[in-house]
């Protein structure tokens, strides 16, 4: 057995020689495609690239390992080779152990750099003033709805959607004081909502105050006696706080979206798996909204969102945010937003990107 062992090994030594000579002779390749970009003003992160990457992994992949394990790996691979190109900052809202850091991370890997933001709109500048190549911002959550803030921010920036993240959201109770010693919980108010039900039946009578971000709340929470925080496990870990209450959100399936924002130039070409997001302004008139509507049912595309805004530009007018399956240059999808466009007195195109298959943590 002792022998076998010792020769199972030493194949593994033998192999991993191998996957490191061929990891380095991919790398400089990669050093060779970033001098080329450097030349052309090519964007690092490419989005269809990567869907490109993973469909052909998955397609050599032969197993035992599953498709998502080589993903992971793949992630951290091409998270490498950013850095070997050059540079890359990654803006992202909350701080360390907030739920898009931990988006950001799993989108990008660990060879980039981050930087925090304490609000969505200074994501959005960052990016816009080129001191971040991209941002990650949270866009909807599928117990408590759309992250109103984006939304607003998308209709003041010039910045377009380049990707999707989704991410299946744990929260978790934490305090250094004993539970019924608890008199306050510090939050996002997104927070509260996906967690309503079991604050109800637990934690009744204790006032809920909402802060800019959960990680804002766990480092309040460690300031002050009979203080709580409900965030991410990553959070209690950060600032040292016991967890008290695992998985109190109320939706088991409780999943947020995330959305990486970039400079128009930087879009993402067709992958074949595409979601678009637009937003629009109907003319104030009986059937308007039904004649911007229908090019999308007659040309068959599914709309897998909708939802309405006040413009801000004048008393009940209300802009429309769209998201549907296809990009804007497949053929019927380009029709339709013709269409849309002769029936809107607005419309505009917040991105075409690949679409995301499952949360990244799963």
């Amino acid at each position: 057995m002792a022998n076998e062992l010792d020769g199972l090994r030493a194949d593994i030594d033998r192999l991993d020689r191998q996957l490191v000579a061929l990891l380095n002779e991919r790398a400089r390749v990669v050093q060779r495609i970033g001098l080329a970009k450097a030349s052309s003003g090519g964007a690092v992160f490419v989005p269809h690239r990567e869907q490109e990457v993973f469909r052909r992994i998955s397609g050599a992949n032969q197993g035992p390992l599953p498709d998502r394990s080589l993903q992971a790996i793949w992630r951290e691979i091409m998270s490498a080779s950013f850095a070997l190109e050059r540079s890359l900052v990654i803006c992202h809202f909350g701080q360390a152990g907030a739920f898009t850091h931990l988006a950001a991370k799993l989108k990008f890997g660990d060879s980039v750099d981050y930087v925090a933001a304490e609000s969505l709109a200074t994501v959005f500048a960052e990016v816009e003033k080129q001191r971040a190549d991209y941002g990650v911002v949270p866009i909807e959550n599928s117990t408590d709805g759309t992250i109103t803030d984006t939304i607003d921010a998308f209709s003041a920036s010039p910045l377009r959607i380049v990707n999707e993240v989704h991410l299946r959201i744990r929260h978790h109770l934490m305090s250094r004081s004993p539970r019924p010693g608890i008199k306050r919980i510090y939050s996002r108010h997104t927070v509260f909502g996906q967690c309503r039900g079991w604050l109800a039946a637990n934690m009744p009578g204790v006032e809920l105050v909402e802060l800019v971000s959960t990680t804002k709340a766990a480092e309040r929470a460690t300031q002050e006696d009979g203080a709580a925080a409900i965030g991410s496990e990553d959070a209690a870990k950060a600032f040292a706080l016991p967890v008290l209450a695992s998985d109190i959100q109320d939706n088991p399936n409780n999943i947020t979206r995330f959305v990486v924002i970039a400079p128009a130039q930087r879009a993402a070409e067709p992958t074949g798996a595409d979601k678009t997001s637009l937003m629009f302004a109907a003319k104030d008139r009986p059937g308007a909204l039904f004649d911007c509507l229908s090019p999308f049912h007659r040309l068959g595309l599914n709309l897998s969102r909708i939802e309405s805004r006040p413009s801000r530009r004048r008393p009940w007018e209300y802009v429309f945010f769209i998201d549907l399956l296809g990009h804007q240059r497949d053929e019927p999808v380009k029709q339709a937003l013709d269409t849309l466009a002769q029936h809107a007195t607005s419309l505009e195109v917040l991105g075409s990107y690949p679409r995301a298959e499952r949360p990244l943590n799963d």
